[in-house]
């Protein structure tokens, strides 16, 4: 029973009681999630296109509101407050939402999130040789990547759409290519979303994409830790409000830090700045998703620390890494 008292264990709890929620939430809740979604402006991947969903992500509105209502600033004088509105909303209830949960919508809550996790724990339990961390050379190298996606798929394309430079298969570019719309609506029995568009070179080229990413994505995360969430554009989107969130990492290091990077060989996003010795300071990266496995498995007194406002949640300790070890060598058995 001890085995299952980690915060890792409790966190995979969590995380598929929200899988639960935001895939089928909906459908268990009929008479109010069917007709309106909780927030329509989920901080993480959950599709509009899965109709059984309890929620949907805020990448989805941001990209129709560059279309439809941004762009008017261009093609029709719209005023630029009431164009901007709908965008100030959605951003102003991502802004509460990271506000309480900060990242951990990520490593908590999103059920794509989850998705990677259950396949990479099938890939150990097959045998598979697990890649552990990658070199921090292939991670700046692909850290880019999402700010790319952010940028142009959320926002960039979708406005030019409503400008008129681009055909409308480019007003919702990221949800076309998004892995989430296959997992989420495949989860649901239905399989629409698994398709190759001979509508245009555009519709193609899109579907195409998408279909490949999906494949690659679960190939990946049997040997590969979340290795979706390393391009996610959620993340900057994230990032833009991390400051304020009250759920926080915040690290008190010393001179063991310099030798010891069992918080790096734990981070399942690899980030390697949070061995950097620093004291006091809240160290939540951009690409943080707010685990907790960098505190499980920190060998040292009060090092690392998951702290909620001014109250700390958890803390590192020798006694618990050691049986946090214990527990993963027997996990992995």
């Amino acid at each position: 029973m001890d085995k299952l008292l980690t915060l890792t264990a409790l966190r995979r709890v969590i995380q598929l009681t929200a899988f639960v929620f935001f895939v089928y939430g909906a459908m268990i809740f009929t008479t109010f999630y069917t007709g309106d979604k909780l927030t329509q402006s989920l901080p993480a991947l959950s599709c509009a296109y899965d109709m059984k969903g309890g929620d949907f992500c805020s990448l989805i509105p941001l990209q129709h509101q560059m279309d439809h209502r941004v762009s008017s600033i261009f093609t029709q004088g719209e005023k630029v407050l009431p164009a901007l509105m709908g965008t100030l909303i959605t951003l102003g209830t991502v802004a509460v939402l990271i506000l309480i949960l900060n990242k951990a919508f990520c490593g908590w809550l999103c059920p794509l999130g989850f998705f990677q996790d259950v396949f990479t724990m099938i890939g150990t339990k097959l045998g598979l040789t697990q890649l552990g961390s990658l070199s921090r050379e292939a991670v700046n190298k692909i850290r880019p990547i999402k700010w790319f996606i952010f940028l142009f798929l959320v926002l960039i394309l979708p406005l030019l759409t409503g400008i008129g430079f681009l055909g409308h298969e480019w007003g919702n570019p990221y949800c076309s290519i998004c892995p989430s719309r296959i997992m989420t609506t495949a989860m649901g029995g239905d399989m629409s979303q698994i398709y190759i568009s001979q509508a245009s070179w555009g519709y193609f080229a899109l579907s195409l994409i998408a279909d490949l990413m999906f494949g690659l994505m679960v190939a990946l995360a049997l040997f590969v830790r979340q290795p979706f969430c390393r391009i996610c554009p959620m993340l900057p989107m994230q990032t833009l409000f991390k400051k304020i969130g009250l759920l926080r990492l915040v690290k008190n290091g010393d001179s063991h830090c310099d030798s010891c990077g069992n918080c790096v060989k734990a981070c399942p996003m690899d980030i390697y700045e949070i061995q950097d010795s620093t004291e006091h300071k809240n160290i939540t990266h951009a690409d943080c998703t707010l685990c907790g496995r960098c505190v499980e498995f920190c060998p040292h007194d009060g090092v690392m620390n998951l702290k909620y406002g001014p109250v700390t949640l958890l803390t590192s300790s020798k006694e618990s890494f050691k049986k946090r070890i214990k527990i993963d060598k027997w996990w992995k058995e």
